[in-house]
């Protein structure tokens, strides 16, 4: 298992989490995040006075999936974020251990598999 963290822009959002729930990947976390690249920072004006901001918002989207479905999902994300300008996002991979289904108890890639009712919903 691997678990995907991508930061992204937030238009590029829900055709993210379309295409994935269409291809059998709906589980994941999002949370709005602000932080800093590359990319330069934006001189804004408020008031009158200026302020040149370094800290952009972004989300942070991160799911944990089978070792099989990491490419695909990367692929996806890489395709729907991709704008070519500065500050598109990045995606990091991390290996995962172990996941439990804290309900049940259950361990391992049974706890990525979606509950039968979900499957036909």
């Amino acid at each position: 298992m691997k678990k995907i963290e991508a930061f992204i822009r937030h238009e590029a959002f829900d055709a993210i989490r379309d295409r994935l729930a269409g291809m059998g990947l709906p589980s994941m976390s999002i949370a709005e995040v602000k932080g800093s690249g590359r990319q330069a920072g934006i001189t804004e004006s408020y008031r009158g006075a200026k302020a040149k901001i370094f800290l952009r918002p972004k989300l942070k989207l991160e799911m944990v999936v089978d070792d099989d479905d990491v490419d695909r999902a990367v692929e996806t994300i890489l395709e729907l974020a991709h704008t070519g300008d500065p500050g598109d996002g990045k995606i990091f991979i991390l290996p995962v251990d172990d996941a439990i289904r804290v309900r049940t108890g259950e361990r391992g890639a049974v706890v990525l598999a979606p509950h039968p009712e979900e499957a036909t919903a």
